[in-house]
């Protein structure tokens, strides 16, 4: 009876690491497959003013004047939150209508990672 509550017990805390390991999983998962559709999103919507690089140096951003990345980065978040929102006066569209809240973050999130890209 001992040898078969054991066994129980050795299979019980199999399944409880197994399952534990899954959860972990499922919530790193989100995150990692927003970070892609921000890069994927930002490559197809932003990069051509501000470059896949963020230093704006492509040919529209230069007419337009976009600075790079490493002279934005000290602007709040929430400021660039909002410019991507509704846009910047002629030369930029706002996207709120077009992509969600946490797009939008992403995609924030996703440009100023390119600053610390471009200083290594």
């Amino acid at each position: 009876m001992t040898l078969i509550r054991g066994k129980l017990e050795l299979k019980r805390s199999r399944l409880e690491f197994v399952l534990v390991g899954l959860a972990i999983i499922c919530l790193a998962l989100p995150g990692a497959l927003c970070a892609q559709d921000a890069s994927a999103l930002f490559n197809k919507k932003c990069a051509v003013c501000h470059g896949k690089d963020g230093m704006g140096q492509t040919a529209k951003g230069k007419k337009v004047h976009v600075k790079a990345v490493s002279a934005n980065i000290n602007n709040p978040e929430a400021d660039q939150i909002k410019i991507v929102e509704d846009g910047k006066g002629d030369d930029m569209d706002g996207y709120k209508k077009d992509f969600s809240a946490d797009q939008i973050k992403g995609l924030v999130e996703y440009y100023r990672s390119l600053a610390v890209t471009a200083k290594k």
